[in-house]
């Protein structure tokens, strides 16, 4: 081939190559301007996984887990307010040791990252985890708030604050907070032990589900879960199984608290209200201190009729949480 022929063919691949790449770089820039340029104050939402913070930084968070920043204790645990070295001020729940020696066997950092994906309106965040020997820490974001537990059965100004329309509001908010856990993730996550202690209320009185996805550490511990959870979760075979039947009944025990004002009593209230609602004596199960208008007297029925069906059914035959929720956005829509 004579050099006149090879400079040719040079110059022609060099001339291909220079065009495919310059198509190249045309199609990069235009994708990128198609994608919108973000502020800072307006990036879009993006769920970051949970946050490891060194266990020397929780404790000096915490002054040492200083009692004087207690501001509940659990089954499972208790939880501390902790200002962080950034400042911002963070909820730590400090597992108790004798579920975090239990359960040393299992993926503690990768549970809260699952955890941590949990976003919606009526769902705790969480932000941050800590291990350390005989140490497993849960940091959430701090609400500043009472439990509805608090609010129904601690607060001598329940009665007035929680009137018929909140509480509506408070059941509408918790079940979909459950929903979001049970359909809005993948795989979906379930709360094992529903109930008002891990409801929270901000200023607005809008609820907001804690703690889920964390009963497995104390699955045998009956203390406070006896009547939140099914007579299936104690005696189906393997035993001690929280799923989604068994968030619907604990919903249900709350919904039957919100009518009547009464305590669980670990079950007792299941035992107490069941009769009186399948005999439609919807009343005798209200709050005596909750004052229902008369046109709102069928939405209470409805309301009634929903908890039956939580707690009155096998887990075959129990609603989905979506079904729940769906009903209750409707009365809360009617109120």
């Amino acid at each position: 081939m004579s050099p006149d022929v090879v400079n040719i063919t040079y110059n022609i691949v060099v001339a291909f190559v220079s065009i495919v790449l310059l198509a190249l770089v045309i199609v990069l820039i235009i994708i990128c301007r198609k994608r919108p340029i973000e502020s800072e104050d307006g990036l879009p939402h993006v769920k970051l996984c949970a946050r490891n913070y060194l266990f020397i930084d929780i404790e000096a968070a915490t002054d040492g887990f200083n009692p004087r920043r207690i501001i509940g204790k659990g089954r499972l645990g208790t939880v501390y307010t902790a200002v962080l070295s950034t400042g911002d001020m963070v909820a730590v729940k400090r597992i108790n040791p004798l579920f975090v020696l239990s359960n040393a066997g299992f993926g503690f950092s990768s549970l809260i990252k699952s955890l941590s994906l949990a976003q919606h309106p009526n769902v705790v965040p969480i932000i941050g985890f800590s291990e350390a020997i005989g140490e497993r820490i849960i940091v959430m974001e701090f609400m500043g708030m009472k439990s509805l537990d608090f609010y129904l059965h601690r607060s001598s100004m329940g009665a007035p604050l929680l009137d018929w329309p909140r509480r509506l509001k408070i059941a509408s908010g918790v079940a979909q907070g459950l929903e979001h856990l049970h359909e809005g993730l993948a795989p979906p996550l379930i709360h094992g032990c529903v109930k008002p202690c891990n409801i929270l209320m901000d200023e607005s009185f809008n609820a907001r589900v804690c703690d889920y996805g964390l009963s497995f550490l104390g699955a045998k511990e009956r203390r406070g879960l006896v009547g939140y959870v099914d007579k299936e979760y104690w005696v189906e075979k393997g035993g001690f199984r929280a799923c989604k039947a068994c968030d619907v009944y604990g919903f249900g025990v709350v919904l039957l608290e919100l009518l009547s004002g009464r305590r669980c009593g670990d079950g007792l209230i299941v035992e107490w209200a069941l009769p009186l609602i399948r005999d439609m004596r919807v009343l005798e199960v209200l709050d005596p201190k909750l004052c229902v208008p008369i046109d709102m007297k069928p939405n209470l029925v409805r309301l009634a009729k929903v908890a039956l069906v939580c707690v009155g059914n096998s887990r075959e035959n129990r609603p989905s949480i979506a079904q729940v929720s769906a009903i209750l956005k409707d009365l809360v829509l009617q109120a």
